[in-house]
């Protein structure tokens, strides 16, 4: 008995990572079309071949989903969409409220969100529609976001499609000087309460990160284009600290020393790759980091204010040290 149990429990797991790994294989494809081939999904699942060639077949025949294969890679012919799913009353529940609470992050379509809550709400009968709106609660305060919301609307689409988009972006620098330039999609991604865009820019030659609310105007081009196979977010930004990547400077070795207050908080989180934590004999908390000292970096540092020294390098310790009595000074204080 127990080794039919123990078998059963196996066969169990291999099916639920066999579904999990056809939907990440339908994600992967639907968001970088034409890019893998079924070696290249081999690879990342650690599966053979022929395993992969079955999972297709489900997604082609068992999902009904217009899966294609052209020389570059899989791709969808249309864009699928999901089957009917059908909820329990709590469940359905669970996901109205959350819906409704999505109204107050920017960066999510109040049109998609209307659609969405209307269709949950219809699974209720209709006595049940002011009962719903009060555990829902007022709606959210308007973001007046909607340009942002428009922006990632059509970048998604286009990294779906494979498209070009044309753009007109605001720099950082050079007093807000406004250019047009074409772009391929690579990757969109959230970071301190904004959206960036990694892209190809055609202008520049180079792969580049542009904040997406500094993209005042955007048109989706007929141009296609494919993301090449080696390129990689993590390599991209490599040893950067958050989006503002290192450039030229090259990755140096940091120590920062904590209050034991400070400290405590800081190690809870995950902030870099290269982080090690070591909590000292009188509870200070020495925080160690490889990376190029970029200004994004320094701003971080000079957040906690006194309670975080630099140890090393000394550079750093003496741009923040500059910093804090600039700040002083202001105060009339030297």
């Amino acid at each position: 008995m127990k080794a039919r149990f123990t078998q059963t429990r196996h066969r169990n797991l291999e099916e639920t990572k066999r579904i999990s790994r056809i939907l990440e294989l339908t994600r992967m494809i639907l968001v970088n079309p034409r890019r893998y081939l079924r070696r290249d999904l081999s690879s990342r699942f650690e599966v053979s071949e022929r395993m992969i060639q079955k999972d297709l077949e489900i997604i082609r025949h068992g999902l009904r989903l217009l899966l294609a294969h052209s020389p570059e890679g899989y791709y969808f012919e249309e864009t699928p969409s999901l089957p009917p799913v059908r909820y329990s009353f709590s469940e359905a529940l669970a996901l109205l409220l959350a819906v409704q609470a999505a109204r107050r992050l920017a960066g999510i379509s109040s049109s998609d969100l209307a659609a969405a809550i209307a269709r949950l709400e219809s699974l209720f009968p209709a006595e049940f529609a002011p009962h719903l709106r009060a555990a829902a609660g007022a709606p959210g305060m308007r973001t007046g976001r909607e340009h942002r919301q428009e922006m990632l609307r059509l970048l998604n689409l286009a990294l779906i499609e494979g498209r070009k988009v044309r753009i007109v972006y605001e720099t950082a620098s050079r007093g807000g000087e406004r250019n047009e330039r074409v772009v391929c999609p690579y990757h969109l991604l959230s970071y301190v309460r904004s959206w960036h865009l990694i892209a190809r820019c055609e202008l520049r030659e180079a792969v580049l990160v542009f904040k997406v609310d500094r993209i005042s105007e955007a048109e989706l081009l007929e141009h296609r284009y494919s993301i090449p196979r080696d390129f990689s977010v993590d390599d991209y930004l490599g040893m950067s600290w958050g989006m503002m990547r290192g450039g030229a400077q090259a990755p140096v070795d940091v120590a920062l020393r904590f209050t034991p207050e400070a400290g405590r908080w800081v190690s809870e989180e995950h902030w870099h790759k290269s982080q090690r934590v070591e909590v000292e004999p009188d509870g200070h908390v020495l925080f160690r980091l490889h990376l190029p000292v970029t200004p994004e970096f320094v701003n971080w540092v000079l957040y906690y204010g006194s309670r975080v020294e630099v140890v090393t390098p000394e550079s750093l310790r003496e741009i923040v040290a500059e910093e804090h009595q600039r700040a002083a000074g202001l105060y009339g204080q030297s």
